[in-house]
């Protein structure tokens, strides 16, 4: 079972500046988050893979999945909520996604930063992570129409790390593979997996639709 409360994140242990934590403090609720980390524009990583901390992202003012993911673990840590992250693994050829876990009324949602129509803000209606993660599962899928994803992680607590990764220059990176090397589980058989049937065309169209 986990617990999601926690002892708030203070502004002196987090180790942000004033500006930076009046920015993450305002976000009082996760809905707040999510407007967020929409109004970021999305990190294409045009100059390399990024695994940017907290600040970096918030001077940046852009994000993928990962690092939205640490911005909003953090402005729920700020209000007394655990900051957990969850990794959505999918086949080789796609790209795997990162959101945010959050729990009210005893029922789960998750906070997400992406540039597509889907893979987004999860409304806390899910009574256990996996029912969560199903709900990506149809639109989850490559160009193709191959449903990708295959696999979910356990809750990765962020406040077990410390509060370095929220302000330090260095990239990442390191944090990005713990969290692909965590506890994972499988959310298909191999005979389900065989027996997958490919999305419509229409929702491949749909799916083209991006926000940046």
């Amino acid at each position: 079972m986990v617990r999601n409360k926690i002892k708030p994140l203070s502004f002196k242990d987090s180790g942000l500046d004033k500006k930076e934590w009046n920015v993450l403090k305002k976000l009082s609720n996760p809905k707040k988050v999510q407007d967020f980390l929409n109004s970021l524009l999305f990190n294409f990583e045009d100059r390399g893979e990024t695994h940017d901390s907290v600040r970096k992202t918030l001077k940046k003012g852009k994000a993928h999945c990962f690092e939205g993911a640490l911005i909003a673990a953090t402005a729920l840590w700020i209000r007394g909520h655990r900051p957990l992250l969850l990794d959505l693994v999918t086949v080789n050829s796609d790209l795997d996604h990162v959101v945010t876990l959050f729990k009210y009324d005893n029922c789960w949602g998750a906070i997400s930063k992406t540039n597509h129509i889907v893979l987004r803000y999860r409304e806390p209606v899910y009574k256990n992570i996996r029912e969560l993660v199903m709900s990506y599962f149809h639109e989850y899928y490559l160009s193709n129409g191959l449903k990708t994803l295959r696999s979910f992680s356990e809750p990765f607590d962020l406040s077990k790390l410390g509060t370095k990764w929220i302000t330090t220059e260095e990239n990442l990176g390191g944090l990005a593979h713990r969290l692909d090397h965590s506890p994972h589980k499988r959310i298909l058989s191999f005979k389900q997996e065989k027996n997958l049937r490919k999305v419509d065309k229409i929702e491949m169209k749909a799916g083209d639709i991006t926000e940046w």
